[in-house]
This record gives C-alpha cells, structure tokens and sequence, in this order.
C-alpha cells in the first residue's frame, strides 16, 4: 500500500477521533498508531529497516515482531526520552505558581518598569512563564493584573488581555521543557540547548509582532473591562491576594526558570568547543536536560514548601496535582511518538520527499502547511507538532533540508500556531476568562497568533538560508 494512503488514513483517524467521536488524543493516537501499523506490510518494515543501516538479520527479526511489541517498543522509547522531563517540568510549573514565585517576577517587573509600560511587562512575563507553565495556567495567572491594570487606568482592557498571550503561546510552542517543542527537539535529533536559544529568540522577535497587532486590535475595537462569570476569574491566580512580604525573593523566583537555561546552554556551549577545558566536565554534568530540570525542581520544592503558611499535606497535594497532569501530558506526547514512529515504518518519509521534488514544494513548507492543517482541524497545538513530527521527521536530515534540523523543528512550532478557533481550549480560556465574545476573539486573538506563526515562519526561512548552520 502507497505510504500515502497510510498517512490519510492516520491523519483521519487522529482528527476524526478528537474532532468527531470526542475522543482523548492518547486514546486518537494510539488508534491511528495502531491502524497504520497493521496495514503496514512487513516487507515495507524491513526494507526501511535495511534504509536505517540495521543488518539483514536485525531488519528481518524486527519485521516480524507481533505489532502489539512494536507499539509496546516505541511507546517505552518515546516515554523514555521525555517522562522525566515532563515530570520534572510539570512540578517546576506548579512550584512556581503556587509558591507566589511567578506573582514575584510579575509584580517585580511592573514595579520597575511602570503602568505606562504594562503591555511590554505583561508580554515579557508571559514569556518567561510560559517556559515551564503551560498557556492555559499562566494567562488564568495573570488575568487578574491585566483586570487591575484596566480598572485602575480606565482604558487599554483589550491590549492587556493580549499581551499576556503574546509571549506565552509561542514559547509554549518554540522552548523546551513544554512537551511539544521537547517532543520536536528530541525527535529529530536538535540539542535541547540549541532549541531553547533559538526558540526564546524567535519568540522575542515575533512577540514584537503580535503586540503591534495587539496595539492596533485595541485601537480598533476599544473594549471596556467587562464582569466575568464562573470560577475561572476568582480563581486565577492563587497568590493574586498575597502580602508583598510573604512572596520568595525574585532571585528564588526566577532561579527555576534562568538555571536550566543556563545550564543546558552550557553543555550547548561546551559541544561547540566554546568553553574552557576546565568546565567542560561540569558542563557536561550539570547540563543535561534531566539534571538540570531536577535542579530546578528542587529550587521550586524548596522555595513552595518555605511558603509562609502553608503546610505538608498542602505541598503534597500540589506536587500530585502537578504529576497527574504531567502523566496525561506524556501519555498524549508518548502516543503521539509511537504513531510518528508507525508512520515512519511506512517510508512515508521517502514517499514525501518525491512528492515535495515532484511539485518543488521544500521540507520546510511542507511541514509548515501539514502542521496548521492539523492545528487547525483539531485544535490542539501539542498534538499538531507530535503528528507533523511523525509524517516530516524522516526528512530531517541536514542534506535534504539544507539547513540544520532546528530550523525544522521551529517551522512545526510556528505552524502550530495557526488558527485556534472553538475547538482550541485556550481560545475559551481566553474568551471567558477576560470575557470577549468568540467573535471578538476569533478576530482579535486567533488573528494576532496566525500572524505571530506566519512571520516566525518567514523569519526561519530568512534564517535557513543565511545560517544554514551546516
């Protein structure tokens, strides 16, 4: 069976599951995992085997394990490579949010740059946040500021609702430990150090961009700060009602999000022959994303239990409530590496590289094109990069793209910004939080993340080609 057939066929089962039948994504992905595996002959196995340099014995042997063990196998791979770091992620996200940590750095940055520049110190802590807390938990955090802000000042409602999301939806896309922009790193093979640099650049460029829209979007449609109803608003941001006092140092509160950029950038660093002979074994240590995520969970751990007034069984209960969510997080990201995989037993790789020769279609806007369509069809971001990672990945290599894998991995994480609509969760945790109507949103906040995906995408292309970094 033609490849092709077989990624239609994924594709199908992955969107109709999720858009359709309602399914969970895990539950989508592994049935479109297992959809293509059975129908993928084993002929087809061991000839792409044979393509990957394994020996005729091995290809042979893995062609005709049962297709449960090869789920089995590329499940435990993919949870292999990135379980710890989801984990340690998922509680470094939760520490900082209930510790007051992320309260600090946000009332820090408004206190040294003033009112006048809250648009900016909304965008930027966004920014920062948005690398270890997931979108949804970080624009519920500081949605109240951005009400504060408006009924103290009496305009601009509109562009501070905005700005939050401009820099946390692309570094939810761009920087590792967020589980797809790790998921795109690790798979095609891109240092996670190179990835966080690149991805914090390319975030800071186009969140110049998106907060120009969200300047003109404010002119344009003036919007009053309007009642909210639900728990969304009162619940928001659990340290909004702290004393100054009490929330940790800004040093503490930064730490867990600065050190393993550090760190990680280091060991990046040291690869690169840029660092003395002295530090590299340090570096090397210290900079390995597991080591450096445990170190800033421990920071985060330490800083939430020093949180005056809260107990044990009260950190305890955050940290579970951080592991749960990072379990269906990995689950999803896991199930979306196995269909990648499956997909990958197919040749589809091959397949797409005569089809993108054929019509001179390059890699780059091949996998920028398939991963909106699937953002687009089903809504979630995360799930757009793991699939467009299984169908683009084979085509990763440095001589077929030109250009380094990273430029491929960002392409798929601007992509994945095009278009959130009503089947995106954060569009209704924006819509109802800040309480804009869905056509509101619709031309205010899914404009300005297309534009914001679109000019990243051009950017990479400028980047590709001046820096192929080959």
């Amino acid at each position: 069976m033609d490849p092709l057939y077989l990624l239609l066929l994924g594709v199908v089962v992955v969107i109709g599951g999720i858009v359709w039948l309602r399914l969970h994504p895990f539950v989508a992905l592994l049935a479109a995992a297992l959809a293509v595996a059975v129908l993928t002959p084993a002929a087809t196995l061991e000839r792409n085997l044979l393509a990957q340099q394994k020996s005729p014995a091995e290809a042979r042997a893995r062609s005709e394990d049962p297709v449960g063990t090869r789920l089995a196998a590329k499940f435990g791979s993919a949870c292999g490579n990135l379980g710890l770091l989801i984990a340690l992620a998922s509680v470094v996200g939760a520490c900082l949010l209930h510790s007051g940590g992320a309260e600090r750095i946000v009332r820090s940055a408004l206190r040294t740059f003033g009112e006048r520049r809250a648009p900016a110190v909304l965008a930027f802590s966004g920014l920062i946040l948005g690398v270890p807390v997931f979108f949804d938990t970080v624009f519920l955090l500081l949605i109240p500021i951005a009400r504060a802000l408006a009924a103290r000042t009496g305009r601009d409602y509109l562009l501070y609702v905005l700005a939050i999301a401009v820099g946390t939806t692309m570094t939810h896309s761009l920087v590792p430990p967020t589980p797809g922009p790790l998921f795109a790193a690790t798979t095609l093979k891109v240092d996670v150090g190179l990835m966080m640099l690149a991805g914090l650049a390319l975030s800071a460029l186009t969140a110049t961009c998106g907060l120009a829209y969200a300047a003109w979007a404010n002119r344009r449609w003036p919007t009053p700060l309007r009642a909210v109803s639900g728990d969304a608003a009162n619940l928001a941001s659990p340290t909004a009602a702290f004393r100054d006092e009490d929330l940790p140092p800004l040093a503490l509160a930064l730490a867990p999000i600065v050190l393993p950029v550090l760190l990680i950038s280091g060991e990046t660093f040291s690869d690169l022959g840029l660092l003395p002979a002295s530090l590299v074994p340090a570096a090397s240590l210290l900079g390995h994303p597991n080591i450096a995520l445990a170190l800033a969970a421990g920071i985060s751990l330490l800083t939430l239990a020093t949180r005056p007034g809260l107990g044990a069984d009260q950190v305890r209960r955050h940290v579970q409530s951080a592991l749960a969510d990072g379990g269906t997080i990995l689950l999803i990201t896991a199930a979306g590496g196995v269909f990648g995989g499956c997909l990958q037993d197919t040749g589809v790789g091959e397949r797409l590289k005569e089809v993108a020769q054929a019509y001179s279609v390059g890699v780059l806007p091949l996998a920028f094109i398939v991963t909106a369509l699937v953002r687009v069809a089903q809504g979630s971001a995360t799930v757009a990069m793991v699939t467009s990672v299984g169908i683009v990945g084979p085509l990763a290599a440095p001589e077929t793209l030109g250009c380094h894998p990273v430029y491929l991995a960002l392409t798929i994480g601007c992509a994945s910004k095009l278009v959130p609509w009503m089947n995106d969760s954060g569009f209704w945790v924006l819509s109802r939080s800040a309480g804009l109507s869905e056509r509101e949103t619709l031309r205010t906040m899914s404009v300005m993340f297309a534009l914001m995906g679109v000019l990243g995408f051009l950017i990479i292309l400028a980047a590709a080609r001046l820096l192929p970094l080959v």
